[in-house]
């Protein structure tokens, strides 16, 4: 979780969200008292009637979330659809940097959770399919679960070359199925070739591909020079490899989540209100939150993930049109929920 904004989220909170319905939350928020998610809270949420939100970006476990506090984490937050992102097996190899980055280095559930936990919820919560893409059974694993009811394939986060032969069967099985597939762009650690991704996508023209992490919004500046940087600051300048890639190939979307998306949007907001505007078919609203409030119960208040970015979303979206495409639209329509 990115806390490196606090200034522009409290602007965020304030006037700005009034123009819009904030889930019955916002009230709570700008008045700085964190929402804790008890039972009476709930059901004042659940009575306004939210517009509903699509969160496409959460996990199961994640960091040892009990999942009990999952549906009203997300509940609270002002999301109506969730779609939970498993990690692949435990496997000691290079592209898990030897088991460190099992879970997706986040303790996150596997397989089998976050489908048992998505048909425990339905039409609430909706499952990926994922595994290490170099173990050998990684096309026919994702593919049982894609047979269950994935909407997607990922989060692909592991130590390989986006172009390599085993990355690629998994984007030929996402062909077969028609789903999308979600990346985690890292640079020297998670999916490895960024520059060269363009050729995967013009390979694979009906594959619909989501980015999403560090290197992934980094680029969106056309000066960004050192890759190492994982959260770079200050104003940027439109036509980075993202920013290309994002208007150059309709097969490629991105993912608001995690502190790198929030960053984007929050680093200099005249560019994010640009930004928004020109990729508003696009662009996907996840929290990627792990947020769990204090001794385990969830609270969702101004340190939330998912609360900071959806009102960052709010507040630059130049139209009720593109604020609604990017927290719903464009989800329902990419998922087929």
């Amino acid at each position: 979780m990115n806390t490196r904004k606090d200034t522009e989220v409290g602007k965020a909170l304030k006037g700005d969200l009034s123009r819009r319905r904030f889930v019955g939350v916002t009230s709570m928020l700008v008045a700085g008292t964190a929402l804790k998610l008890n039972a009476s809270c709930i059901s004042d949420i659940s009575a306004n009637e939210p517009e509903p939100i699509i969160d496409i970006h959460q996990h199961t476990d994640y960091t040892g979330r009990d999942n009990k506090y999952l549906v009203q984490h997300q509940r609270a937050m002002g999301v109506t659809t969730t779609i939970l992102l498993p990690a692949g097996r435990p496997m000691v190899s290079e592209s898990t940097h030897n088991g460190l980055s099992n879970g997706l280095e986040a303790m996150v559930s596997g397989n089998k959770v976050a489908c048992r936990f998505a048909e425990k919820h339905a039409n609430k919560f909706f499952f990926g399919a994922n595994e290490v893409p170099d173990h050998p059974e990684a096309v026919k694993t994702i593919e049982k679960y894609l047979k269950r009811g994935a909407v997607v394939i990922g989060e692909l986060k592991f130590g390989v070359e986006c172009d390599s032969r085993e990355m690629q069967k998994i984007y030929q099985l996402a062909k077969g199925y028609n789903v999308p597939v979600l990346m985690h762009w890292q640079f020297q650690r998670y999916n490895y070739g960024f520059e060269r991704f363009h050729t995967m996508l013009e390979k694979y023209p009906e594959v619909n591909f989501i980015g999403h992490a560090q290197t992934w919004w980094a680029n969106i500046d056309k000066d960004n020079s050192d890759q190492t940087v994982m959260y770079p600051g200050g104003k940027l300048t439109p036509g980075g490899l993202t920013d290309r890639l994002l208007g150059d190939y309709p097969n490629m979307y991105g993912d608001l989540s995690a502190g790198s998306g929030f960053n984007a949007l929050a680093r200099d907001e005249g560019h994010a209100r640009e930004f928004l505007a020109r990729h508003q078919d696009k662009l996907l609203f996840g929290s990627d939150c792990t947020d769990t409030g204090n001794n385990g119960v969830a609270a969702v208040d101004t340190a939330c993930q998912g609360v900071r970015t959806i009102a960052e979303i709010r507040k630059l979206a130049t139209t009720e049109q593109i604020e609604r495409k990017i927290l719903y639209e464009n989800a329902k329509k990419l998922f087929k929920i």
